[in-house]
């Protein structure tokens, strides 16, 4: 198997990177189409537990869209053939202030181009050094 392929590691940076701008912008019909509409997509989020695309959906749409700006890093992005990749970032908000974020998402390029199929965002105290 292929692993990285910089053509298609391409691709998926600019999907997580239209998603990103999407999340601080509030942006919630680009989040809706980002997202695998299927009744398996998962989204663990940082207080919430959402199974299908249904779910998703009505989160973002019931979100205050207040507060949503952060600052990524460690941002990795790994993929395996054409048709499957992983997203991993920390990031940092101005509204948890001495939390790290974290999240993981698998992204998946069907006919209608890359999809979330999962995701997952925490919140947790800084490790220790």
């Amino acid at each position: 198997m292929d692993v990285d392929l910089p053509d298609v590691v391409a691709e998926v940076r600019a999907a997580f990177e239209r998603y990103e701008k999407a999340l601080v912008s509030n942006d919630v019909a680009t989040l809706d189409e980002l997202f695998r509409d299927d009744s398996r997509t998962i989204r663990y989020g940082v207080s919430e537990i959402l199974y299908g695309y249904s779910e998703i959906k009505s989160f973002r749409g019931a979100r205050s869209p207040v507060a949503l700006g952060r600052k990524l890093s460690r941002t990795v992005i790994t993929t395996y053939g054409k048709e499957f990749a992983v997203a991993s970032t920390l990031y940092e908000r101005p509204s948890a202030p001495g939390k790290i974020g974290r999240q993981m998402q698998s992204w998946v390029k069907f006919p209608e181009g890359w999809r979330v199929a999962a995701a997952h965002v925490s919140l947790m105290d800084p490790p220790k050094a």
